[in-house]
């Protein structure tokens, strides 16, 4: 038999287990700003309208995000993780170093986007009992729309000779 109060823990959710990944979602965003400025600084602007549509896509996942940190009393975050910020000055030194190279940008972004999926899959995975079905779920699709935003880039990097 299912108790009233067992119904109710599985619509309670860990507000810190979200903000992570609102987080490597902000990572994502400041990630694929730099990637632009990259871009247009190195000549590769036909790189940009890729870079934009995965900032538009984390936006509107942390939209998704937001009300279940929010039902919960808490406000969702707008920082990032401080492995983010490293993780984009060292794609600005990457790309300097080896010249005005494309795949490298890429190779960066999709080092990016194992870093978003690894963090989604980690909630899930350690967070399943934290999360209602509900942000289960969500979460869930987000990583799938996450994974091909990976195999874009990834594709797109393999295509570009060193």
């Amino acid at each position: 038999m299912v108790t009233n109060n067992n119904i109710m823990e599985n619509n309670i959710n860990n507000p810190e287990i979200i903000n992570d990944i609102i987080k490597i979602n902000n990572d994502r965003i400041e990630g694929y700003k730099k990637a632009i400025d990259l871009a247009t600084s190195h000549g590769l602007d036909k790189l940009i309208p890729t870079f934009q549509k995965y900032i538009g896509q984390s936006e509107e996942f942390i939209a998704e995000l937001t009300p279940y940190v929010e039902l919960e009393g808490k406000e969702a975050t707008d920082s990032t993780m401080l492995s983010g910020k490293l993780f984009r000055a060292w794609m600005g030194i990457k790309v300097n170093i080896t010249g005005d190279d494309e795949r490298s940008l890429l190779e960066t972004c999709e080092q990016g986007e194992d870093a978003f999926k690894s963090t989604y899959q980690t909630a899930l995975a350690d967070g399943s009992d934290e999360l209602s079905q509900n942000v289960h779920s969500l979460i869930n699709t987000q990583l799938s729309k996450q994974l091909e935003a990976h195999n874009i880039i990834k594709m797109l990097r393999d295509s570009k000779t060193i």
